[in-house]
């Protein structure tokens, strides 16, 4: 037998003017007659925990029975139905860490922190803020050291603007960001995706030359062209294909960048865009999303996070099917059935934007599966029913095979005000071979979820 397979390291990368360019799993990385799994082109686990603050619309997402899901998932996770087989429900869990400390009032609004670490933050304004080692930078040290970036942090709405000055004795910090390094040290969330862009691509070239570059209208693959076609004639087919899919990619998001760096509309008064974000929720939200699946299809990181929104904006989403409620004041439904309806809508939205990134995971190929098939999401609240600020029976769901880890088309229900949220995180730890005897407020892991 003749074996022609040509070999690719994993780790190369495609190198031009000011460019490093992390290329994406290719078959000739892994070599001739050799096992996928024995080799180091093995596909790596993912990790997403993206958090939507003001809970959810009561009675509109937990499914009707445990087990299997319907043919018909609840209205907020509709979005979602092209996935169930990746999806699981979880409901009845119980978000301890946003209430507040035993003797101290207030909390609520102002501990998104407390998402990916299931700690209660220590109460001040001051610069002593503390609250605990989120679960997405501990398996970023794991998984994400051989990466250009251990991790990404982003979100879709200036923490100065747009949302109500932080109070009740809580620093801002608490609702800016979900993802902390350490207790003591809270990670900015990048608002401006030409920032995510130039940190995925950008590596080596100078503020100046980027905007020269920029302006010229030229993109960042046109310096590595000979390399790319040069790689072209030596690889398979199929290779090819998806050598071009991730570089179509790259120029795509390049084009929409440059569309919003020039744009010249006015933003709302109430709220400020930076230069270079699309001043559409609908449009900035996508393209974070698409840099965020096209740096795990690179390996540029594994691990990405994402702030949905903070807590007390009155953002509205035209886009959405309440065109003109605000997020924060739709959420105080008063509970009448009426507006339950209304702020269900926003929810769904939210979940829309959630089902356009697992879209693009499922199509996109990573080694004998799919992004989705080796990754695990995490998309949750902190509170239940907004308008009574309830902590417990808050929604959490999980979406993605993880290499097989985790089974979907569940609906796993556990006991009202019984099981708090560190449980689910202790459990997404196990997931990533990173065992603990426990994680914030846990009490144990959760049954059924392995």
């Amino acid at each position: 037998m003749i074996i022609t397979k040509k070999h690719v390291s994993r780790r190369q990368l495609l190198r031009g003017t000011g460019v490093a360019l992390s290329m994406p799993l290719l078959d000739a990385m892994i070599p001739a007659a050799t096992a996928q799994s024995k080799t180091a082109a093995e596909t790596p686990q993912r990790f997403f925990g993206g958090f939507v603050p003001h809970g959810a619309a009561p009675g509109y997402w937990v499914p009707e029975k445990e087990g299997a899901l319907g043919d018909k998932l609840p209205f907020i996770w509709e979005p979602l139905e092209p996935f169930k087989n990746h999806l699981t429900i979880l409901s009845g869990l119980h978000s301890t860490s946003a209430e507040p400390p035993p003797g101290e009032t207030g909390a609520d609004h102002w501990v998104a922190a407390a998402f990916l670490c299931a700690e209660k933050p220590r109460k001040t304004a001051g610069a002593d803020v503390y609250a605990g080692h989120t679960i997405d930078q501990i398996i970023a040290n794991e998984i994400g050291r051989e990466t250009l970036l251990p991790s990404l942090e982003m979100s879709v709405e200036d923490p100065g603007s747009g949302s109500s000055n932080c109070g009740e004795g809580y620093s801002c910090v608490y609702t800016n960001t979900i993802s902390w390094a350490s207790p003591t040290t809270p990670l900015p969330m990048e608002l401006n995706p030409q920032v995510v862009f130039e940190r995925m691509f950008g590596s080596g070239s100078s503020p100046e030359e980027r905007v020269a570059r920029r302006e010229r209208n030229q993109s960042i693959l046109d310096s590595i062209t000979d390399k790319i076609s040069s790689m072209r004639r030596e690889i398979s087919v199929p290779d090819r294909n998806r050598l071009d899919s991730f570089t179509e990619n790259v120029r795509e998001i390049e084009r929409r960048l440059n569309i919003a760096a020039s744009a010249t509309t006015s933003a709302p008064e109430d709220f400020a865009v930076p230069p270079g974000i699309p001043q559409s929720f609908d449009d900035h939200i996508k393209l974070m999303m698409d840099l965020l699946a096209l740096s795990w299809q690179g390996d540029i990181t594994r691990v990405g996070t994402m702030l949905f929104a903070r807590d007390l904006t009155g953002r509205v989403y035209p886009e959405s099917d309440a065109p003109t409620l605000g997020f924060h004041g739709g959420s105080h439904h008063g509970e009448d059935p009426g507006r339950i309806n209304e702020f269900s809508k926003i929810n769904q939205y939210h979940a829309k934007m959630m089902a356009y990134f697992v879209d693009k995971l499922a199509n996109t190929e990573d080694g004998d599966g799919t992004l989705l098939d080796n990754s695990l999401l995490l998309y949750g609240s902190n509170m239940g029913n907004p308008n009574q600020h309830l902590h417990y029976d808050v929604p959490h769901i999980l979406i993605g095979g993880n290499k097989g880890r985790l089974k979907g088309n569940r609906h796993i229900a556990y006991p009202s005000r019984t099981v708090p949220t560190g449980n689910l995180l202790l459990s997404i730890l196990d997931q990533f071979d990173i065992h603990r005897e426990s994680f914030g407020d846990s009490t144990d892991r959760l049954d059924g979820l392995a």
